[in-house]
């Protein structure tokens, strides 16, 4: 079974700025900072932020899963793309052969100080584990895109005044 689900924020933050977060291990520290009901911790397992880092991603106590590990498969800088996908735990320990997360930062056409950030999760699982689609979910990618956003826009007015 395949599936994908995808979502576009708004945000009123420029694109570069935006990129600044997501196209780097940035995001990974203020998630746990701004948002540890979504996510505890994150631990660099090895990588410097580029193609190929893996980072350990630690759910919330409470949390249908406890850990996964996600790989940095692609970061385009020119488009603002990046793609992760889980190497290990999570999703993979439920029957998932596929769960992958693509991210891409565009400018608002008519606005250039707002961008979107598109959130997209593919995934695939065997058909024993059909009932497990019913976890997958983009409303805590849309939480971290609004937040990050409004983190972004209040670090930029606070700097401003």
């Amino acid at each position: 079974m395949k599936g994908q689900l995808s979502k576009e924020i708004e945000v009123p933050v420029q694109a570069s700025d935006l990129w600044d977060v997501y196209g780097t291990l940035e995001l990974g520290k203020l998630v746990p900072k701004l948002l540890p009901e979504v996510l505890h911790n994150v631990e660099i397992d090895n990588g410097d932020g580029g193609v190929g880092t893996v980072l350990k991603l630690i759910l919330p106590p409470g949390s249908p899963i406890a850990y996964y590990k996600e790989k940095f498969t692609k970061i385009d800088e020119e488009k603002r793309i990046k793609v992760t996908e889980v190497v290990e735990g999570g999703f993979l320990e439920l029957g998932f052969s596929l769960y992958r997360i693509t991210l891409q930062i565009t400018e608002k056409e008519s606005d250039s100080s707002s961008s979107i950030i598109i959130s997209t999760i593919d995934y695939e699982l065997d058909d024993a584990s059909a009932d497990n689609a019913a976890l997958v979910s983009i409303k805590p990618l849309e939480v971290i895109a609004e937040t990050i956003g409004m983190y972004l826009r209040d670090k930029k007015y606070d700097a401003s005044i």
